[in-house]
């Protein structure tokens, strides 16, 4: 019962996250999808620590990004920025993999060609 109840819980959070994607612009909706997509699966055989982990900061990301969804469509954001600043001290608790992680998508999500060519329907 109690592995139904976190499969459940995991479940709803990916598809909450996956709603409030569809705000994003649709290059960093894109970005965004695959980036969950991927790091749900990796983590699929994790330790119950790294679960913790990991719930509680994806649990984060999801609150920040509805924030943010209902200021801008509240009109509250002049210009609709997604995100939050990292500050330097918590670079120490990521292992270097995570480290090259965040870089490469930094890289991406800064690009100023993106590497896909995504319209919108009816565009």
């Amino acid at each position: 019962m109690a592995a139904s109840a976190h499969v459940s819980k995991v479940r709803s959070l990916y598809k909450r996250i996956l709603v409030l994607h569809r705000f994003l612009p649709i290059d960093l909706r894109a970005l965004g999808d695959q980036y969950l997509k991927d790091e749900f699966r990796r983590h699929k055989a994790a330790s119950s620590s790294e679960v913790k982990s990991f719930m509680t900061e994806w649990e984060n990301y999801k609150d920040t990004l509805q924030t943010q969804v209902l200021e801008s469509a509240r009109g509250q954001l002049s210009s609709v920025k997604f995100g939050s600043h990292l500050p330097e001290g918590e670079l120490g608790n990521f292992q270097g993999d995570q480290i090259g992680q965040l870089y490469e998508l930094m890289l991406e999500s800064t690009k100023s060609s993106r590497q896909f060519d995504i319209q919108e329907d009816g565009k």
